[in-house]
């Protein structure tokens, strides 16, 4: 059964690709990049004005999905078990990538190039790391449910082994300088963070709802019963 849970992390991956790809297209249409020089970053697409606001601004409204995600995740993950220190350190991962996707869009290169490359750190970086440690998880907790088909787990260790090696040929292409080779890694690295967003979707397929439970702060009068201060979200039937 899938819930309409499950339609946010499809929708953040739609979302995050059509925003870069739109943004590019009006670099391109206003000749802001030229495309006979090489392949553009992605922050270079969205350095100048006007395509410099649409790309705060959508980057920001996925953050705050991404955000939401991550923290849906680490509540499911919480119900299934696992243990408190690792499932805080896949939601803190993730949560810095939000922050990082937030400060890239806010801080353009051509203006706050440090605030930039620190945000562009923890959007690709920790956000990759974010997917390793959640199949590094379902790798060693044998016992974790495993929504969807057979084919998803490999899928993901395809792409995050994908990311790795694109993130690191990024790196180096960057440095030697062949600076088009090591956009178009950056822009392949993209897409597949978003794809692996969007397979988080098979995840929340079990999820029916989700509510938010507030403890009253202490008082006089006797305390009423109230869970603590939490996202709880419950799970359907898996088919």
């Amino acid at each position: 059964m899938w819930g309409y849970l499950s339609v946010l992390p499809a929708f953040l991956a739609l979302w995050a690709a059509a925003s870069i790809w739109t943004v590019f297209a009006i670099a391109v249409t206003n000749r802001t990049v030229n495309l006979t020089e090489g392949i553009p970053y992605i922050s270079l697409c969205g350095s100048y004005p006007p395509q410099s606001c649409i790309f705060s601004q959508l980057l920001n409204m996925g953050a705050a999905m991404a955000a939401w995600i991550c923290i849906l995740r680490y509540h499911q993950l919480r119900d299934w078990g696992v243990r408190k220190w690792f499932n805080q350190l896949i939601l803190w991962s993730g949560l810095l990538c939000a922050l990082g996707t937030s400060v890239v869009g806010n801080f353009q290169q051509k203006n706050q190039q440090a605030m930039h490359l620190t945000g562009a750190f923890f959007a690709f970086f920790v956000g990759h790391l974010y997917f390793w440690l959640q199949f590094l998880l379902s790798w060693k907790m044998k016992s974790l449910p495993q929504p969807g088909a057979l084919w998803i787990r490999p899928l993901r260790l395809v792409l995050c082994s994908l990311c790795t090696i694109l993130m690191v040929a990024m790196v180096i292409l960057h440095t030697w300088p062949l600076r088009s080779a090591s956009a178009a890694c950056e822009w392949a690295v993209a897409m597949l963070l978003f794809t692996l967003f969007g397979l988080l979707a098979v995840d929340f397929s079990g999820l029916d709802s989700c509510t938010l439970c507030l403890q009253p702060g202490p008082s006089l009068s006797p305390p009423l019963p109230a869970s603590p201060i939490s996202l709880q979200t419950q799970p359907a039937q898996v088919l």
